[in-house]
């Protein structure tokens, strides 16, 4: 099948991603999460094991890395606008996965309706093996 791409970032542009999958956006119901986090910023993930995202920071000054709950997981926003971007985190096997929010997508009108996950309520070597099965393989360009 062909690669389709999808691309999304911040408001303002300082952090830009390409999300390539063979599936359709209409394909992805979005996870959201129930954590304060989460729910406060209306982040819902979207993610696929098989794809491929790069994520491009242009002034790594304006990234605000975010960590809470069991502090494996980084969340990526822009200090510049604010926008809750994306979600990383390191495998069991030590490769780059990331999850990217709903509604950092340039194109938003077409997802599946989204179900409510509370990966919160895991321990965390649950939650680092749940990332594993379901988050993308990624590269961060820009920083450290």
């Amino acid at each position: 099948m062909d690669r389709i791409t999808h691309e999304g970032g911040c408001h303002c542009g300082n952090l830009r991603w390409r999300f390539e999958t063979v599936r359709t956006l209409g394909e992805f119901a979005p996870r959201a999460c129930d954590c304060d986090f989460c729910s406060r910023h209306r982040a819902a993930w979207l993610s696929d094991p098989q794809g491929m995202l790069h994520v491009e920071v242009h002034h790594a000054d304006r990234l605000q890395r975010y960590r809470q709950g069991s502090n494996q997981a980084e969340f990526l926003v822009c200090r510049e606008c604010g926008v809750l971007v994306g979600v990383v985190a390191r495998s069991v096997d030590g490769r780059l996965l990331g999850a990217l929010n709903r509604n950092a997508f340039d194109r938003r009108d077409s997802f599946a309706e989204e179900a409510t996950v509370s990966p919160r309520l895991l321990p965390a070597d649950a939650k680092l093996d749940r990332w594993t099965q379901l988050w993308t393989p990624m590269e961060l360009a820009g920083i450290d």
